[in-house]
């Protein structure tokens, strides 16, 4: 008992809250579920009636809440039990039942709860697509009906329900049936029925499901079916759905006009009669169309809309090529426009759009005046002065079909009215451009593309949003530019590329307009002389640099591919070299291009070419920074040396890889490498130098010019390395020493080199070592000078100067015995003079 109470508190919780919106449907089915299974809970095998009938009603409307929240599945127990305690109830009833009349009423009671179960059986397996069980589950329903015919309307509904439901899911096979029960249902019980209304709906939904289901095959039932919905009550949508199948089913223009004639006293809206006229002329009926149409006037004759009608007369007889008809309708409208017989604004609207639509057909097929005579339709609408976008727009189109007439100070009127209505328009801008290139007018072409440009940057926010998007800007400046290259008008074409090349979001045409814009101004830089140059090798080194950027950004565009995106990069890659070579007497501009060169590089696959390429630009641009570095101030240097040294360590890595490859043997980029890196350090003074020279001195290979060089560096101002000069000049002299064939003219040079930063001039206090080690350079001289006469005189005569001169420095600090072996020294070179011995003796 306790629980029966629990069950039944929680079920009258549930209708309480949910009357008052406290808890949703789904919450509602919930509660309703447990408050449902408690009850089934109490009673035992044999519960009183009371409890019997509670369980039957909580049963039925739990599921019908799982039903009505779209899980029909959740209901079918609910219903079963239902239904067992419907046959419990029924059983105890006439258990305790004193005769035949008690019985019956006992039935009549159970029968109305049957009923109700069946119906929801039938919604939960119609729900699950079980349509053979829905229609057993009705068809009992329908049997209980001589018995319960207030429950007639009830039933039916619920047919055309499913009927609908078909329908939208396109089983019309089923709908038909659906909707057929619903009508049959309807007609069992007049007392009860739906009414005549409803009886035509459910009618007229049948004719549209045999129509679309298949109209050939099921034409007579589309016609009976609207026949019989027409007879039940007339309807505008069953006077259009009869002519829409009689028009299917090519009746003859007998019978659809005695079905029109049918509904002339029905009342209809004037947009119904204006569709209805506009089927019939749709599906050729022209005779018809046209006599419907022009009774349709009659009817409406106090309505402010009748410019709709005479607007679907103009279109249909424009669709049907009756030009010259339609031109004396518009002529009486605007005729009616100026004595007080104007259109409404929406059908003036919907006038110019027409007119313009035929303006623009007669433009495509380059029927140019004919485009224009429809234009000065739609002009003779505005009043003299008035300002308007439409009117700019449409001035504009004017002027496009005055240009292509040659009538050009006519299309300048028109763009001066547009210019007036709509000055801040880019389609205005535009059009004052295509004046200006064609009048060749070079300056004013230039002001308007500069004007279009701003303009592309931020559209006006006045401007048409059904005519301007995104892509409108570039879409003209793209115009613009080819315009201009028709017109021979380079400078122009430039500009307007340079515009288009700052908004174009597709990188296919970005890469198109900077290509264009690079030969453009290639051919242009050619024929200009050095002092204009600069400023349009700038522009190029910024489209370069552009294209570098775009290149970057279009891994994220799904469009550009891998393979066009190489394509693209090799093209700006192989410009940009080119460049470099071309421009080889701007040595800041001919490096910059190997940079780009470089970078644009990246792009590509790393195969053998464009490693080298690689390698080579970077060799070149550290090439140019240490070259610009040794002309400049030293506030300048650092930034130049640095750089190089970037370059340099780049080209290091990139050279690893590419030895990988093939055979380098003879190639000299070691030493290049080396020979930079030394200069660029040195300059900088960089504490690394010396790591970087000890790794030199282990080197085996190392030639002696490559040693002659570093000791030159290192000497080099603002570097002072006399150590590192010196070791280096010393390697150089041990290799000379090992040459099979000692070359004695380079000797000479490099010892005499080695001697000057031994033996600086006018130094006299020198330590002995120091002297000694100079000793013996000048004793590997006299060895050389000995066994050749190749030796130069010059150098002889330098040697035995300097050797004289040292013993002259000791004499005067008073070493005499040092002095005497010196000048003792130099008296030995004297015997190796040729012609200048006399001269010295």
């Amino acid at each position: 008992l306790q629980v029966e109470e629990s069950a039944i508190s929680l079920w009258n919780w549930t209708v309480t809250k949910h009357t008052g919106a406290v808890i949703n449907d789904e919450q509602r089915a919930k509660l309703r579920f447990v408050a449902c299974r408690l009850i089934c809970l109490c009673g035992g095998n044999d519960p009183p009636e009371g409890t019997i009938r509670r369980q039957i009603l909580m049963s039925m409307k739990t599921g019908k809440g799982w039903i009505d929240i779209g899980k029909a599945g959740l209901a079918d127990g609910f219903l079963e039990n239902a239904m067992s305690s419907i046959e419990k109830l029924y059983a105890k009833l006439r258990n305790g039942s004193e005769g035949e009349a008690d019985i019956q009423v006992h039935r009549a009671d159970v029968e109305k709860s049957l009923f109700k179960v069946l119906s929801y059986q039938a919604e939960s397996v119609f729900a699950q697509g079980d349509f053979q069980k829905a229609v057993m589950c009705v068809q009992r329903c329908k049997d209980m009906l001589m018995k319960l015919p207030k429950e007639t309307c009830y039933l039916s509904i619920l047919c055309y329900n499913f009927g609908v439901e078909t329908y939208e899911w396109k089983r019309y096979e089923q709908s038909s049936f659906w909707l057929s029960q619903s009508y049959d249902i309807g007609k069992m019980d007049m007392k009860y029925s739906v009414g005549k209304e409803m009886q035509a709906k459910v009618l007229r939904l049948l004719a549209t499901t045999y129509f679309e289901w298949d109209c050939s095959l099921y034409l007579d039932k589309a016609l009976k079916a609207i026949s019989l919905a027409n007879q039940e009550n007339l309807h505008p949508a069953g006077f259009f759905l009869k002519v829409k199948i009689l028009l299917k089913s090519g009746a003859s223009d007998e019978d659809i006009n005695s079905a029109l004639a049918e509904f002339t006293h029905l009342e209809m809206s004037l947009d119904f009669c204006l569709n209805t006229a506009k089927l019939l002329l749709e599906h050729g009926r022209e005779s018809v169309g046209f006599d419907f149409l022009k009774s349709v006037p009659e009817r409406f004759e106090s309505s402010p809309d009748l410019g709709k009608i005479t607007l679907l007369h103009i279109e249909f007889l424009l669709q049907n090529k009756r030009e010259l008809l339609a031109k004396q309708k518009i002529e009486e409208v605007i005729i009616g426009h100026y004595t007080g017989k104007q259109l409404l604004p929406e059908a003036l609207n919907q006038l110019h759009i027409i007119l313009w639509d035929r303006a623009a057909k007669h433009y495509e097929e380059k029927s140019y005046s004919e485009a224009l005579h429809w234009y000065n339709y739609s002009v003779s609408f505005y009043t003299p002065g008035q300002i308007d976008q439409n009117l700019a727009k449409l001035q504009r189109n004017m002027a496009s079909c005055y240009l292509h007439l040659k009538q050009v100070d006519k299309a300048k009127e028109a763009v001066k009215q547009a210019e007036r209505c709509d000055p801040n328009s880019i389609f205005t801008k535009f059009s004052v451009y295509k004046i200006a290139v064609m009048e060749n007018d070079t300056d004013k072409a230039m002001e308007a593309v500069i004007e279009m440009g701003k303009l592309a940057e931020k559209p006006s926010e006045h401007e048409d949003k059904l005519r301007v998007d995104k892509n409108t800007g570039s879409n003209l400046l793209s115009l613009a530019a080819q315009i201009a290259l028709e017109n021979d008008q380079q400078i122009v074409a430039i500009k307007a590329l340079e515009y288009l090349s700052e908004h174009l979001q597709d990188c296919r045409q970005l890469f198109t307009a900077l290509k264009c814009l690079v030969r453009l101004m290639l051919s242009k830089v050619m024929a200009e002389n050095a002092e204009k140059r600069d400023e349009d090798i700038n522009s190029i080194l910024n489209y370069l640099n552009l294209a570098h950027k775009k290149l970057a950004e279009s891994f994220t565009e799904d469009k550009f591919t891998g393979d066009t995106r190489i394509l693209e990069a090799h093209w700006f890659r192989k410009v940009a070299w080119n460049l470099a070579v071309q421009f080889k007497d701007s040595p800041e501009k001919m490096r910059d291009f190997f940079v780009l060169s470089f970078k644009l590089s990246q792009f590509c696959p790393s195969d053998k070419a464009v490693l080298i390429a690689q390698k080579t630009c970077l060799l070149m641009a550290a090439a140019i920074d240490l070259e610009m570095g040794r002309q400049v101030t030293p506030s300048e240097q650092a930034e130049l040396f640095s750089q190089a040294l970037q370059h340099l360590q780049t080209c290091k890595e990139i050279w690893k890889v590419l030895k990988l490859t093939g055979d380098f043997t003879k190639d000299p980029t070691d030493t290049l490498l080396l020979l930079y890196e030394f200069e660029a350090r040195s300059k900088l003074n960089d504490p690394t130098l010396h790591n970087l020279m000890d790794s030199v001195w282990e080197q085996p290979q190392i030639e002696i010019k490559t040693l002659e060089i570093i000791a030159s560096l290192a000497m080099e101002s603002p570097a002072r390395y006399p150590v590192l000069c010196k070791k280096a000049l010393k390697s150089a002299l041990n290799l000379h020493r090992k040459q099979a064939v000692i070359d004695a003219e380079k000797f000479s040079k490099c010892l005499h080199s080695l001697i000057n930063i031994s033996l600086p001039t006018g130094l006299t206090d020198l330590e002995t070592c120091v002297l000694q080690e100079v000793w013996d350079y000048f004793e590997d001289a006299l060895s050389v000078v000995s066994s050749t006469d190749a030796y130069p005189e010059m150098e002889i005569l330098w040697l035995m100067t300097r050797a004289w001169n040292t013993g002259i420095f000791q004499y005067t600090v008073g070493k005499y015995k040092e002095a005497e072996q010196w000048c003792g020294l130099g008296m030995r070179f004297l015997n190796h003079l040729g012609s200048l011995k006399k001269s010295y003796e």
